[in-house]
């Protein structure tokens, strides 16, 4: 049912994308008509432009003629009047006066002529002015045309792939809704086998209920007969009312502590590498260690921050081991928790660990506000991250502390009420989502950071990197510390709660009980498993007490011998430091037997030498030796009541001064450096096995990131396609409904009005053959009334009509419309 609902939606919403499409469809259909009228409003004023160019041609072409005309008229007229000139000056010489009619005449053909030359010259001047109106009217409506001509054919364009787009959109619709028809067949199939199924389990849940009400009514009549243990004259007795062991407690601490592991683990790595790439900026920024040596208080802080694996990874240790503590076959109480206590441990020295590096981050960011690039922008932003990691370290702290309280009861009994765990509990969920507020706070203060470094002109692309694997370390930070405070307020109740206390009392459980719940939980499966075996003899009540003491005492039995073992494996340490001294000095003294019988080897050979010489040597010389034996003999033991204190590169040794006590002194230094030269060796080539290791781990989880971010990036461009996808099949779905649905009115309309009108016809075609008939016996056919087979032009165009829809319904039958 939620497949079909949410196929539903899926269909509105493409419904919806599919009206939108549809609107736009029609207004760029809208557009392209008002373009074509345009277009074609364009063309009759060209149409008349060029009528109006051609009268001006004709105009033109008959002022031309004209003006021909005059130009001969007036060539005449000066030939006239040479003509008349030529008289004049005959008659001037007979003597004769020129006539005043002649002189009035030509006045008359002078003014004509300069009228006609005007009229002449102004209609030239309009007929350029019209033709260069014209010129660039013309110029300008091509232009025009041209444009609309393209903004047309770019608009059928876009119709004509809309049109293609919606058709291909139609088909893999219909091929969706296909498919999803048989989906919803199947799911509909899977409902009615879920819906048997339901019922009979439902039938067998309440048989269940009945004979479990039924063993619930008879256990509890059962232990209302039963008294439990309660020894009001001796209250240290009543410790041995057990409480049931409760599975289902234990399940669910399981799950939890699986559950909070895989929070810590995230947040160890979110730890390591924002502490890596700390160190990695420190190396780059603001002085780049490739290239020139950093500050000695960026070293001192690189070098603390190389060790915060030492401090992070015993968390995600020591709550593999707490985790790994709960099991089925245990009880988790706070009391019995040892584990906890290591984590405690744990996170306070990471937490002493943030104390140790804090000066070193607010030093750091005070370096870098002193840079000669570093803006004001830049410089209150690293005023705010200096604020926020005072405040990350001051939760840190805070969390260490309720923490090491929660730890307490697992060491010493009683040290905290069990009226006030509810409390620390509520606090600690507070402190965790002011943890994960600090760090969000941070992350936000550090992306408007590196957005500020990045428009920096002496900014690199490694810092840019460093930058970014920086926020992705706050980021996963956030996440981890969100999930945490989320998962820790859901469990708050569980938390709180108690899940065993014993019989009649509301104290705390303690080790003893819990020892003797899981000895009775053994001994209950050892019982039902072997029901058939003869029930064991119940304990008497005074052997129990017995039985009491003996227990007590061994407690403080073992206690001692718990003791006592410490002693001894304290003095065995000793033992053994002392041992590893004695071996060094046997060495020692080795080194100086072989020196000495070098040296009386020595001696020997020249007392050989001397004997060979004469008796008198001889018996001389080795009254010389037994003399120097008796003064060596003398000043050892002499400067054996004296000791000298002696100091090397090694350290410091106490030795008694000997005739070669310079040679022991370097041959003991020299054996105790070539031990630790060569202990040096081997922890060097350890040191760099690691780093390359560590390098080559950083590259691949480098590179596992970003793939990582570009396939999240491809699965949300490929949901966003699904969705728009699943929008437009919705759309259309609606928008082809609505279509049948029109088309099947419409058609079922015209089907009766032709219905109708047939009947109609076929009245008239009645009366028309009746009419003939009636004819051809007395009147002719011209009589017969015509208003009568008279149709309407509505009814004579209603045939036109539903022929054009059963041509649309054809088109439409191949999505599944069909014609009555």
């Amino acid at each position: 049912m939620a497949n079909v609902t949410d196929l539903q939606t899926k269909y509105s919403k493409l419904a919806q994308e599919y009206s939108k499409l549809r609107a736009q469809n029609q207004v760029l259909k809208k557009a392209v008509v008002d373009e074509q009228a345009n277009s074609l409003s364009l063309k009759e004023q060209l149409k008349q432009r060029d009528q109006s160019l051609r009268k001006q041609e004709q105009e033109m072409d008959s002022l031309s003629f004209r003006n021909q005309q005059l130009a001969k008229r007036v060539e005449l007229l000066q030939e006239e009047l040479a003509v008349s000139e030529a008289k004049g000056k005959k008659g001037k010489s007979k003597g004769d006066s020129p006539p005043q009619h002649g002189l009035e005449t030509q006045s008359v053909f002078d003014e004509d002529l300069q009228k006609k030359i005007e009229e002449n010259e102004r209609l030239h001047i309009q007929f350029y002015e019209a033709d260069e109106k014209h010129r660039r009217q013309e110029a300008e409506l091509k232009t025009r045309l041209q444009e609309l001509e393209k903004d047309s054919e770019q608009h059928q364009a876009v119709v004509n792939g809309l049109t293609t787009k919606y058709m291909e959109s139609i088909e893999r619709l219909q091929s969706d809704k296909a498919r999803l028809e048989v989906k919803a067949q199947t799911l509909e199939r899977e409902a009615k086998e879920c819906r048997m199924r339901t019922e009979e389990c439902q039938q067998q849940l309440r048989r269940c209920q009945s004979e479990l009400n039924r063993q619930v009514k008879q256990s509890s009549s059962v232990i209302q007969e039963k008294v439990p243990f309660n020894d009001t004259k001796f209250g240290d007795y009543n410790s041995l009312n057990v409480p049931p062991h409760n599975r289902r407690h234990q399940l669910k601490a399981r799950d939890v502590a699986g559950q909070a592991l895989g929070f810590i683990q995230d947040l160890v790595a979110a730890l390591l590498n924002f502490h890596s790439y700390t160190e990695q900026r420190v190396h780059i920024y603001p002085l780049d260690s490739s290239i020139e040596t950093i500050s000695p208080l960026n070293q001192k802080f690189s070098q603390y921050l190389h060790e915060n694996a030492a401090y992070v990874r015993p968390l995600e240790d020591s709550f593999l081991q707490l985790h790994q503590s709960i099991t089925e076959d245990t009880v988790t109480v706070l009391e019995t928790v040892v584990k906890l206590k290591t984590f405690a441990d744990h996170f306070s020295s990471y937490t002493h660990f943030l104390q140790k590096i804090l000066p070193y981050q607010l030093k750091s960011l005070e370096e870098e506000c002193e840079a000669p690039l570093c803006t004001a922008a830049l410089t209150a932003k690293n005023q705010e991250l200096q604020s926020d990691m005072r405040r990350v370290t001051s939760v840190f702290e805070k969390l260490q502390n309720y923490i090491n309280i929660l730890a307490l009861p697992s060491v010493r009994q009683d040290a905290v009420p069990q009226s006030s765990t509810s409390a620390v509990f509520t606090q600690l969920a507070a402190c965790l989502h002011s943890l994960n507020d600090a760090i969000k706070e941070m992350s936000k203060h550090y992306n408007q950071k590196a957005s500020l470094e990045q428009e920096l002109p002496t900014v690199t692309q490694k810092l840019s990197t460093t930058s970014e694997c920086l926020l992705g370390s706050l980021g996963s930070l956030t996440s981890s510390t969100g999930k945490i405070a989320t998962f820790f307020s859901n469990n708050l109740d569980f938390f709180t709660s108690s899940g065993y206390s014993p019989r009649g009392s509301t104290v705390a459980l303690n080790p003893l009980q819990a020892e003797s719940m899981l000895a009775n939980k053994k001994k209950a499966a050892a019982y039902i498993h072997a029901i058939k075996k003869p029930r064991p003899q119940s304990v008497p009540y005074r052997e129990a007490l017995s039985n009491r003491r003996i227990l007590n005492s061994s407690t403080e039995s073992r206690e001692g011998l718990t003791q006592q073992v410490q002693q001894s494996q304290e003095k065995i340490a000793r033992l053994e430091q002392e041992k590893e001294h004695w071996l060094l000095e046997a060495q020692l003294g080795k080194v100086r037997l072989e020196k000495e019988n070098q040296r009386i080897a020595d001696l020997e050979a020249q007392l050989a030498a001397a004997l060979g010489g004469s008796p008198n040597l001889q018996a001389s010389a080795a009254s010389t030796l037994a003399q120097s034996h008796e003064e060596a003999e003398k000043e050892q033991k002499a400067a054996g009541k004296e000791t000298t204190l002696c100091t090397s590169l090694v350290g410091m040794l106490c030795t008694t001064p000997t005739v070669e006590h310079v040679g022991d002194e370097e041959s003991r230094e020299q054996l105790i450096k070539t031990h630790y030269m060569a202990r040096v060796g081997e922890l060097t080539t350890q040191l760099q096995i690691s780093d390359s290791k560590a390098v080559h781990f950083h590259s691949e989880c480098r590179a596992l990131a970003k793939r990582l971010a570009i396939a999240e990036k491809s699965r949300e461009a490929l949901s966003e396609e699904v969705r728009v996808a699943n929008q437009n099949i919705t759309r259309l779905q609606d928008e082809l409904t609505t279509t049948k649905r029109s088309y099947e009115d419409q058609l079922s309309m015209m089907s009766d009005h032709l219905c109708s009108m047939n009947e109609t016809l076929s009245k008239q075609k009645e009366e028309i053959d009746t009419l003939k008939l009636g004819s051809k016996l007395s009147h002719p056919v011209s009589r017969i009334n015509k208003s009568k087979i008279s149709l309407t032009a509505e009814e004579w165009e209603m045939p036109k009509r539903t022929k054009d829809a059963r041509a649309a319904l054809k088109t439409l039958a191949p999505f599944g419309i069909r014609t009555p």
